[in-house]
């Protein structure tokens, strides 16, 4: 008997939407944070758990690597399971695994928890998205919720800078995991109070994927690592190109499994909808430009100005109001103008902002210089960052939104994995054997040349926005938490 697709309950009432809301930005604003809280504390954890300086890049790599590979394993699971009891899991696995880093004594220990960390991510990030697109109209009202939404993902980036320069300075390297442990079991229990309880499947889950589940979370891992670790290890090393070639031969699997699965994991005729593979396309863009200033702009302030972890902190928060401006901005514009070209326009701001942050970029430049450009820039990708996940749902049924949200999530991390390791090979690249002011002086110049290079990127992005188009009546009124509402504008 075919499996029956799950709908969404009825819309929670108006007076518990804003407490919904809430909860669904601070869920991302504790996955944002936790993307980078652990930068500025891995001198620290280096030296107190003895890390090799080639070991230590895994305190990143493993939250990176179980997170997109995991992504859409976590959003087909909100599909079967319910989004709710997903964002639950997601929740209690960050809260676990933040215990076991902050008592890890030894390498091995605090590996294991990033990458549980990473997987509790994969889960969360695709049932918030869910949530959100479900949980709010088409229209005036979902734009709404992706900017707020959108603020706390944006801010919370930066934010996890400063938090985490803060508690290092304070309390030691524990407490950027410790921190996570009551914000996120707390949020783990209040989303069984606010959020509307899952409806009933009267379909049968024992024709769940395994198959594709396997070949897709193996093989997405595989490819992962291979884009994490190919800088590091070099890309023609045994062990990279033995990821490589199994990531591309299981992801050839994993779609041989899917056209022939009577209950696929990821129903490939999904990208028949133009808005989630153009959404998707752009999300991989984005991250691959936008996505990878942070980690330049970080090179920047500690390496040729010489900030410490709460200067760099603090330098990052004039960005940090500015994307929160452009989130909230674009959410109304959107509403009034569509989303396609508030996307065009904000990928034109953040990009002429991009411009004038790298042209200001110099080893002698002030950090006031380089607020102008701060300022349109985190405008304008505050703005883009609000806008992509919501063309990404345009369309999408409400029983394939976790599934939809984990392909634009898994675009999100592999597009930022491979613009990140293009972009610091540009940067690196004629850096060997220079000391003192030479290294600074062609460290500045290899940083402004990725960010140039990215500018570029962004242009492509804005170019791949046009594929964007207005959803068919009858394919928004299939998946939303309201009877009727208005047709959104692209």
């Amino acid at each position: 008997m075919p499996e029956t697709a799950p709908e969404r309950t009825t819309t929670p009432p108006h007076r518990r939407l804003g407490l919904t809301l809430a909860l669904l930005a601070f869920a991302q604003l504790v996955i944002s944070i936790d993307y980078n809280i652990v930068y500025v504390a891995l001198p620290e954890i280096g030296s107190g758990l003895g890390f090799s300086a080639q070991s230590l890049q895994w305190v990143i790599s493993a939250y990176a690597v179980a997170f997109g590979g995991f992504l859409l394993l976590g959003g087909r699971a909100s599909d079967l399971f319910g989004p709710r009891r997903m964002f639950a899991l997601g929740l209690a696995l960050y809260a676990a695994s933040s215990l076991l880093g902050g008592l890890a004594t030894d390498p091995g220990t605090l590996i294991a928890a990033r990458a549980v960390q990473g997987i509790g991510g994969a889960f969360l990030f695709p049932a918030t998205l869910t949530l959100v697109s479900t949980s709010f109209a088409e229209g005036k009202e979902r734009n709404r919720a992706f900017a707020v939404w959108g603020t706390a993902g944006g801010s919370g980036m930066i934010l996890g800078s400063l938090l985490g320069g803060v508690l290092t300075d304070a309390f030691g390297w524990q407490a950027v995991f410790y921190v996570n442990v009551p914000l996120a079991g707390a949020a783990a229990l209040l989303a069984f109070k606010l959020i509307a309880p899952d409806a009933p499947r009267t379909g049968d889950r024992s024709s769940f994927d395994l198959a594709g589940a396997l070949t897709s979370t193996v093989g997405i891992t595989a490819l992962v690592f291979t884009l994490v670790q190919g800088p590091e290890s070099g890309w023609t090393s045994p062990l990279v190109l033995a990821a490589a070639l199994s990531g591309v031969l299981l992801l050839a699997a994993f779609i041989a499994v899917e056209i022939r699965s009577a209950h696929p994991l990821l129903p490939l005729d999904l990208f028949r909808n133009r808005n989630l593979a153009v959404g998707s396309v752009i999300t991989f863009l984005y991250m691959g430009t936008f996505g990878t200033l942070l980690y330049f702009l970080t090179v920047y302030f500690q390496s040729v100005h010489g900030y410490g972890p709460m200067t760099t902190g603090l330098a990052f928060l004039v960005p940090m109001v500015a994307i929160a401006t452009g989130a909230q901005t674009a959410g109304r514009l959107a509403t009034k103008y569509g989303i396609r070209p508030v996307m065009i326009a904000a990928l034109a701001v953040g990009g002429a902002g991009t411009v004038l942050v790298a042209l200001t970029m110099s080893t002698g430049a002030s950090y006031l210089a380089l607020v102008p450009g701060l300022i349109v820039l985190g405008i304008g990708q505050g703005a883009g960052y609000t806008l992509m996940f919501g063309a990404a749902a345009l369309g999408v049924p409400a029983e394939e939104q976790g599934i939809a949200s984990g392909v634009a999530s898994t675009s999100q991390q592999v597009g930022g994995a491979v613009g990140l390791a293009l972009l610091v090979a540009v940067a690196n690249s004629g850096l060997d054997g220079l000391t003192g002011e030479a290294l600074r002086s062609a460290t500045t110049d290899g940083l402004r040349k990725a960010v140039l290079i990215a500018v570029a990127g962004i242009a492509l992005t804005a170019l791949t926005a046009l594929g964007l188009r207005k959803p068919a009546p009858r394919e928004v009124g299939k998946h939303t938490a309201a009877e009727s509402r208005p047709v959104v504008h692209v």
